[in-house]
């Protein structure tokens, strides 16, 4: 029965200030989230557990799936796709379009851009049909991927958000979970496909409708979406000095008005918080106990620049801790998410960060666990 562990380290408090409440900030959006990567902490939350239709949003969950594709290899960039005739007449003059054509070949590649830049129904489902046979069929593995990444609250029913009757739902929290695991998961296809200001496919060039490209420093991603039934919602993220902040805003009236509440929010959060830095990428943070492997212990380190964000007026005392389920069993592959960093501040909010096994750890044989055993036994 698994049972959580902590581990506190040691590290240096700082200085408590005078008692002060935490930065207020009054949304126009309906729904309104904020997290802070660096620390994990939530800056801003309003009804942001609530299910919504994401509109087009919800490509966010296919361009994960493709870029997941394209990172283990099996989806080449330069694979080419065809454009059938059943995608063109329903998808070509319906919503946004990348203005593909019947029976166009087209790669992988600028079917990405297609679908992240220019927000195309018609690339979307294109991608879908070229790399799962049918849009039935990349939706199942959309939905299959999405719990497999934690999002608890989300459900999907088609590749593009168009409405579905209700079938694709999606929650902020949930969004804001997609923007983080891209962004980590998929660097190098991050910076490729998302936060370029426009897009030419067939002699017409498209703008990104991303309404904090041009308007915040680092702004670089990630999608927006409006329907009439979800209104004009946006997942955002910018990073200034090494701190990446996401928000989600959902439900707002105009397109003016996403853009006013998108670039205020976002200043807000870099603004009236701050990050004070806890690990640098790479630090070793702690060793924890594992059973049944090739190896008694496995070493957590940073897997980025790791922060503490509290108001940017006052210090706070906080303490670390390695939260975790265990006893953690072998075999462990690199990259499992196997513990969290918590920074517990002295208000009793904590602040929690993924931590993921830098190295593998294989599951011990029969006398690699006797020797294993008597190694525990002497060194106790």
């Amino acid at each position: 029965m698994n049972r959580n562990f902590a581990i506190i380290l040691a590290a240096p408090l700082m200085l408590c200030g005078a008692a002060k409440a935490n930065p207020t900030y009054d949304s126009a959006a309906p729904i309104a989230y904020m997290i802070d990567l660096s620390s994990g902490a939530i800056l801003f939350d309003k009804d942001s557990d609530r299910q919504i239709p994401p509109a087009s949003m919800a490509k966010m969950m296919s361009a994960y799936v493709v870029m997941d594709k394209i990172k283990n290899g099996s989806l080449p960039l330069n694979k080419k796709i065809t454009v059938t005739p059943e995608i063109w007449q329903k998808w070509n003059n319906q919503g946004s379009t990348m203005f593909l054509a019947s029976g166009e070949q087209v790669s992988v590649e600028n079917l990405m851009h297609g679908m992240v830049t220019l927000s195309g129904n018609d690339a979307s489902v294109a991608l879908a049909v070229g790399i799962s046979g049918s849009e039935e069929a990349f939706v199942a593995e959309m939905n299959k991927t999405a719990k497999r990444i934690g999002l608890k609250n989300s459900r999907f029913g088609t590749a593009n958000g168009w409405p579905d009757e209700g079938r694709t739902m999606v929650t902020a929290q949930d969004l804001a979970i997609l923007a983080r695991r891209t962004i980590e998961d998929f660097p190098d296809l991050y910076a490729k496909f998302y936060g370029k200001k426009e897009f030419t496919w067939g002699g017409i060039t498209q703008p990104d409708r991303n309404p904090l490209l041009g308007k915040i420093a680092g702004a670089d991603g990630l999608k927006t979406g409006h329907t009439e039934e979800a209104g004009y919602c946006f997942t955002g993220t910018a990073v200034q000095n090494g701190r990446r902040l996401i928000l989600v805003v959902a439900g707002l009236d105009s397109y003016n008005g996403r853009i006013t509440e998108s670039t205020n929010f976002m200043n807000w959060g870099f603004s009236a918080w701050t990050s004070k830095p806890v690990f640098k990428k790479g630090d070793a943070i702690a060793d924890i106990p594992v059973q049944l492997g090739s190896e008694t212990s496995l070493k957590l380190t940073a897997p980025r620049n790791m922060a503490v964000t509290m108001p940017a007026d006052k210090a706070s005392g906080y303490k670390l801790l390695i939260r975790y389920k265990g006893p953690v069993k072998a075999p462990i592959a690199m990259g499992d998410q196997v513990a969290s960093l918590v920074v517990k501040l002295n208000d009793g909010s904590e602040q929690v960060s993924p931590l993921y096994a830098g190295e593998a750890v294989a599951e011990a044989g029969f006398f690699g666990r006797v020797w294993n055993g008597l190694k525990s036994l002497f060194s106790a």
